[in-house]
């Protein structure tokens, strides 16, 4: 029957090669987000595995159906294509997705919080675009490939080796002076260092406040917070101090 010949050219043999190709090409855009991600991972920042893995994976596949025009729509596009270019309302759509995104993202001090949830909004309106344009086997590897990244890399990452980071803040007494040496040596005595560019000082009234990022000098160096903020509240120096972990 036409209609039914019609509906099998979306899984016929060259169209389900395609599409291997393209999971294929997932695959190692995946692996190599992923290996890009665990290095900001490593250092404590914001965008770690999942958000970069999400990014790549989902770049590769918009990259790689571009290259498949001959495919899309089950092989039924050549009449399509003289009137119109769909190419340009793909365009549209990961545009205007990205700052749906863009709202989810927070930031409160040195914490940057929805980069991952971002990343997968993104990559789901891509998985969107591979079914609209008939590459369902690829829409299908590119969502399994999606959740797997979400579910299990918080996993992996917290397997892997890491620096965990606290961000601090210490509000001085008045007239108390804070040397930034003797900060940085008491830092490393509890297994951390502070984080180059993290310094932020201010100063009102006569009473000082500083800000920084504290990372640990491996995965399992660091003084707990708890131990942190018992020896933060006997200091004489310090009025008041607020600490959370910081992921920037």
């Amino acid at each position: 029957m036409p209609g039914f010949d019609f509906l099998t050219a979306y899984w016929s043999q060259s169209e389900l090669a395609t599409n291997a190709v393209i999971i294929l090409n997932l695959l190692g855009a995946l692996a190599l987000g992923l290996l890009v991600g665990y290095e900001r991972s490593y250092h404590g920042r914001a965008a770690g595995m999942r958000t970069y893995g999400l990014v790549c994976m989902a770049s590769a596949a918009l990259t790689v159906i571009g290259g498949y025009p001959a495919h899309w729509f089950g092989g039924h596009v050549s009449q399509y294509l003289v009137s119109s270019d769909p190419t340009r309302i793909v365009q549209g759509i990961v545009t205007g997705i990205g700052f749906l995104g863009a709202g989810v993202i927070m930031r409160e001090g040195f914490n940057i919080s929805g980069l991952t949830t971002a990343a997968s909004i993104w990559a789901s309106s891509v998985i969107g675009v591979m079914v609209g344009v008939g590459f369902y086997m690829g829409a299908m590897g590119l969502a399994l490939l999606c959740a797997f990244s979400m579910i299990y890399l918080t996993k992996l990452e917290a397997w892997l080796p890491s620096r965990h980071a606290i961000a601090i803040t210490m509000r001085f007494k008045e007239g108390y002076r804070p040397q930034e040496q003797a900060l940085r040596q008491m830092a490393l005595q509890r297994g951390y260092e502070i984080a180059g560019g993290s310094m932020m000082i201010a100063s009102d009234r006569n009473m000082q406040e500083w800000r920084f990022v504290a990372i640990a000098l491996s995965k399992h160096s660091g003084s707990p917070m708890s131990v942190l903020c018992a020896e933060l509240a006997d200091f004489e120096g310090i009025q008041s101090f607020q600490m959370t972990h910081a992921r920037n």
